[in-house]
């Protein structure tokens, strides 16, 4: 590994094993097993959108792992505008010995890792949330036994997060079906991507929520308007009020499903209060896994 931007630049053996140090780092971590696999090491954290859950755990897998994290507000480091992306990149990788950056636009991070001499390491993009898509199939597998076989429907568009979740299913075995309205699902970019890079089985992609789920082991939601979209949000609350995960669509799913949501949910809109609080659903144990998987990721690129 020489930088983590998106699950579709890494084979199936090289998920798998990300997700059996993952599963092992989970269960050091609750025996309270101290690691100093990145012991002297220094990881920078630069993000130009807000976060809890990507800044919490990688602040927290670095200490964990003996590590230091220095967190970078975007706007102070101002990436493409107070200095070049090349010029930032070649500074910086005399400072730190990886970043982690949320980004608006993918191909930021692509001229760091161009550019730079350390491994990057993708904590969201408008492209992918490869971080999270390795929690999520971490997830499924912790709650299932394994990710082969089994069917997830993602209600809501096709999104940076429906696109790294749909990676890591058909890396792994498993499929992915698109349960949104017309308009809102994969564009042809990822489909020529995933078809040239995965294989021909491409997501399904349904206008029926109610028909993606009778045959799912995972009902899988987002938020409706994502950060960067808010001029959008009466639309698309409008185009996606029958696409609302709530006890009655989970109901259409077989008794075994579970939700899943990588959060912050906005509770009312995509997602009922009674799911979320429910036995179905899974999202924080989802959440708590981004902890785990990215310090597989860090120790890939950095041990």
């Amino acid at each position: 590994m020489k930088h983590f931007l998106n699950l579709i630049d890494f084979t199936a053996d090289e998920l798998s094993a990300l997700l059996t140090e993952a599963a092992r780092l989970k269960a050091a971590q609750a025996r309270r097993i101290p690691a100093t696999s990145l012991s002297g090491r220094v990881v920078g954290l630069v993000f130009e959108k807000p976060s809890l859950r990507t800044r919490v755990s990688f602040e927290s897998g670095v200490a964990q792992l003996g590590g230091t994290a220095l967190y970078l507000p975007g706007n102070e480091v101002g990436l493409g505008w107070r200095e070049t992306l090349a010029d930032f990149a070649r500074t910086v990788s005399n400072f730190v010995d990886a970043l982690v950056l949320r980004v608006y636009k993918h191909e930021t991070l692509d001229a760091l890792a161009a550019h730079g001499t350390i491994p990057i390491i993708n904590g969201l993009s408008d492209w992918s949330h490869p971080c999270q898509g390795l929690a999520d199939v971490m997830t499924i597998q912790e709650l299932f036994g394994t990710v082969q076989g089994k069917t997830v429907a993602f209600v809501g568009d096709g999104n940076n997060v429906a696109r790294s979740l749909a990676v890591g299913l058909g890396r792994l075995g498993g499929r992915l079906v698109l349960a949104c309205p017309e308009g809102y699902g994969f564009d042809d970019k990822f489909r020529e991507q995933y078809t040239a890079r995965v294989g021909p089985d491409f997501p399904k992609e349904v206008r029926d929520p109610r028909a993606a789920v009778r045959t799912a082991d995972v009902i899988y939601t987002d938020v409706w308007t994502s950060m960067g979209q808010e001029a959008e949000r009466e639309e698309r609350l409008r185009r996606f009020a029958g696409f609302q995960v709530n006890a009655k669509l989970l109901s259409a799913a077989p008794a075994h499903c579970k939700v899943l949501h990588c959060l912050p949910a906005h509770r009312g809109e995509e997602v009922t209060d009674d799911v979320m609080d429910g036995p179905a659903c899974a999202a924080f144990q989802q959440a708590g896994n981004r902890l785990h998987a990215q310090k597989a990721v860090l120790e890939a690129l950095l041990k």
